[in-house]
């Protein structure tokens, strides 16, 4: 097991998914956003690192101890 097991990563919608493509708007519905300025609190994963990586332009992160 990696050692950031205990690692938080504060994810924020900064931009409108509205004309994105479908799949980028299930990835924001999946990480537990969906409107501007939402924030949502998520474990540093590499399944959720790569979720973020499909999205960076709509999305702020933030690692959280």
């Amino acid at each position: 097991m990696s050692d950031n097991s205990g690692a938080q990563l504060r994810v924020k919608q900064t931009r409108s998914c509205i004309g994105t493509k479908p799949k980028q708007r299930g990835t924001l519905r999946a990480l537990g956003l969906g409107r501007i300025g939402r924030v949502n609190t998520l474990p540093d994963r590499p399944e959720i690192r790569g979720m973020l990586a499909r999205v960076p332009h709509l999305v702020e992160v933030q690692e959280v101890n």
